[in-house]
């Protein structure tokens, strides 16, 4: 299914602008840098469809993207934590993220990026603790595997699994990817589907 060709559908700044909600959605997450565009373009095995950078918080409104043979969006959200950009701003596009994430009735999961290197920071915590509030589904991504060593990256998973383990919006299972080494990215696209075919 991941074959067919993904574009870019529209750019969201405001909640009337979001597109009709006749197909499901699944949206990711993480702080600034995780690897979030870069995980999204292996997913969809088009380079540049969502923009890399150097620069944290470039990924500044929700961004929507479509498959013409997969029936569902993928949604790019802008990254939490630092941002090169004006507190208004970061403040504007984190109310929208959270109307979106509260009010989408076609919304299926929320692959939560974690960066392999780190685990679970403070404000993953938070993100975690506002996504159980709202009882939005969220599966949690382990990125840049690559990165740390094999008992490393057992560790991050162990712990991970273990501390999402009793809440109430978590998936039980715990991916770990690299899109550079290519690690992961399949199980990434099953879930999508599972939740396509549901």
């Amino acid at each position: 299914m991941f074959a067919s060709d993904w574009t870019f559908l529209l750019g969201v700044r405001g909640m009337d602008q979001l597109p009709s909600d006749d197909i499901i959605e699944v949206a990711f997450a993480g702080r600034s840098n995780v690897g979030k565009s870069s995980l999204i373009n292996g997913v969809t095995a088009k380079r540049g469809l969502a923009r890399t950078s150097n620069t944290p918080g470039r990924t500044q409104e929700l961004n929507f993207f479509v498959s013409e043979s997969l029936p569902v969006r993928i949604v790019d959200l802008p990254g939490y934590g630092y941002a090169a950009a004006p507190k208004a701003a970061v403040d504007a596009w984190t109310a929208l993220t959270e109307d979106y994430l509260r009010g989408r009735a076609n919304l299926r999961r929320v692959f939560l990026l974690i960066d392999s290197r780190h685990g679970l920071k403070k404000n993953d915590i938070a993100v975690m603790d506002a996504f159980d509030r709202a009882a939005v589904s969220y599966q949690c991504v382990l990125t840049k595997i690559d990165k740390i060593k094999p008992p490393a990256v057992d560790r991050v998973v162990a712990e991970t699994i273990e501390r999402v383990r009793k809440r109430p919006a978590a998936h039980p299972d715990v991916l770990a990817t690299s899109s550079e080494k290519w690690i992961g990215i399949d199980a990434v696209r099953d879930a999508i589907e599972q939740l396509a075919d549901a």
